[in-house]
């Protein structure tokens, strides 16, 4: 094992992260997404491989200005039968704006054999032509050996004549990929501390998939092992079950070993953005119980649980929060007590009396309509609209009169099947009656649209926020298609705020109405919107 606790941060999310299924980005995703990670502290961001598509084409023409990682291109070694000079694909990556080069190449013998079918040496020599060359037009390449793990198992010597090809023709890292993402921790600790043998620890890199939920384990793994770089994506981004999540690994090497970082105190406050943010180009929502990041993550439900992190968070919380960006959370819900509903309002800035009477009156009130269905504990924008509701604090924005869905299928003239859902409402806001009518795609969306067109004139602040999640749940399957449904509706705005209200109903539409009219009245007392909005509105 190295002296040296310096490992350094490789992130692969604009490659790996895009073979992810639904997965798809734009080079102005990457850019923006190469700018966060520059901003969070890494050391290396792998842009792509230049030459493969379009998208990566046009990232690596005009790439972003970072300040400190390195942009990297990513290719493969040499085509057989031909010199490294005059490999087009390695052209591309020398003839990039990327500061670093990481090629991949096979270091299992039987992916030579079957995949590549050329003699084992002429795949070594490929490695090493290609890393030579490669060096002489950039400051600095790596060397991801695909399949090592499984290579080393089958044949130790022949794979680590491939590594060290890589690592004497002057490859700054050797990567060691668990490409099949089927190693345990102890495998990769042992393997990796008999490669350092071979090859320094601080020029060995680990990259893992995740596919035994291993993937961050097996990276500290070969970081105790010796090795000094780590590869791994935001959220856990990758092919199948992804790779080691980045957003994990960062938080864990600082906080909780020895090892050194180059990420600030100040820039890993900004991990829970990061993640938040690549959810959000994704239109994803957050994992709500992702380590260190999710909303979950430091939340307390049970009342025992309040009571005694309010007197010392250390009890049930691993790490502050705020090291993360992340907050400490009250849950409400029918297993809350006294000490939930305070700590609630604590954090909502709601002051209130210990002995308030209301409080009981709440506290009775969740438990009624979570037994009804209503489910508190995930949709903290209802739930502050239910207790300043009873302690009198909500503004009548608007109310509804009536609403009407029409649902239309049919064939149009060119033989094309058309679902289309059509909603009228009428609101009275502030004494005003005010009518729409939109369509929209499913009943939902409809009554959305309508409702917006109908109170943006007088809201503007509206104009901002938009449906990020749509959940539906059936309570009572025994009812049939005559269920009591439960629909949860996450929304957000420009300035990067996630609220999720609640509504139930036997009718999914009354429900998702229910829940959509919270969403709204919780927006705008963010916006300290008066009730009534404008009045000088002509309707």
């Amino acid at each position: 094992m190295t002296d040296d606790k310096r490992v350094y941060l490789f992130d692969s999310t604009l490659r790996d992260g895009a073979q992810t299924q639904g997965v798809d980005f734009s080079a102005t995703d990457k850019a923006t997404i190469a700018r966060a990670l520059d901003s969070l502290g890494v050391d290396y961001v792998e842009g792509g491989w230049p030459g493969a598509n379009p998208t990566d084409d046009a990232f690596f023409a005009e790439p972003p200005a970072l300040k400190r990682a390195r942009l990297v291109a990513f290719g493969m070694t040499r085509r057989p039968g031909r010199s490294a000079a005059n490999d087009p694909g390695q052209a591309a990556l020398i003839n990039s704006k990327a500061q670093a080069i990481c090629l991949f190449g096979k270091s299992w013998d039987f992916q030579i054999d079957v995949a590549l079918g050329i003699p084992q040496a002429e795949n070594i020599d490929m490695i090493a032509d290609s890393v030579a060359n490669a060096l002489k037009h950039k400051a600095e390449v790596m060397f991801d050996a695909e399949h090592f793990f499984d290579g080393y198992k089958a044949n130790k010597v022949y794979t680590l004549d491939c590594i060290k090809a890589a690592h004497e023709a002057g490859a700054r890292w050797v990567v060691l990929c668990d490409t099949n993402g089927g190693t345990l921790p102890h495998e990769i600790e042992r393997i990796v501390g008999e490669v350092t043998a071979v090859i320094p620890g601080n020029r060995l890199g680990i990259h893992c998939h995740n596919d035994t939920e291993n993937a961050v384990a097996n990276s500290l793994a070969a970081l105790k092992a010796g090795a000094r770089q780590v590869q791994g994506t935001l959220n856990g981004l990758g092919e199948r079950c992804g790779n080691a999540n980045l957003v994990s690994l960062i938080p864990t090497l600082k906080l909780k070993t020895d090892f050194e970082i180059g990420v600030s105190d100040e820039q890993l406050s900004k991990l829970t953005g990061a993640s938040r943010l690549l959810d959000e180009l994704l239109n994803r929502a957050p994992v709500r119980n992702a380590a260190y990041v999710g909303d979950s993550a430091f939340a307390h439900k049970g009342g025992v649980h309040v009571s005694a992190v309010e007197k010392d968070p250390r009890t049930y919380e691993h790490i502050e929060p705020a090291l993360v960006g992340n907050r400490r959370h009250f849950v409400v819900s029918d297993q809350a007590g006294r000490a939930n509903v305070l700590a609630r309002f604590r954090e909502l800035d709601i002051d209130v009396a210990v002995d308030d009477k209301r409080l009981n009156a709440l506290i009775d009130q969740v438990k009624a309509r979570e037994f009804e269905g209503y489910a508190y504990d995930g949709a903290d924008a209802s739930f502050e609209l239910l207790a300043r509701r009873a302690l009198g604090g909500v503004p009548g924005y608007f109310s509804l009169t009536r609403f009407r869905i029409m649902d239309d299928r049919r064939w149009n003239a060119r033989g094309e099947l058309v679902t289309e859902s059509e909603a009228t409402v009428q609101l009275d806001v502030a004494g005003h009656q005010r009518m729409e009518v939109a369509t929209g795609n499913g009943p939902v969306n409809a009554l959305d649209i309508a409702i917006r067109k109908a109170l943006l004139p007088i809201y503007p602040a509206l104009a901002d926020m938009r449906l990020a999640d749509y959940k539906v749940r059936i309570l009572t399957p025994q009812a049939g298609t005559g269920a009591v449904t439960r629909v949860m509706i996450e929304s957000a705005d420009k300035d990067g705020r996630r609220w999720t209200t609640v509504g139930v109903s036997p009718n999914i539409i009354d429900a998702s109405f229910n829940a959509l009219h919270d969403g709204i009245t919780w927006k705008l007392i963010q916006e300290d919107a008066p009730a009534g909005g404008s009045l000088t509105d002509p309707a």
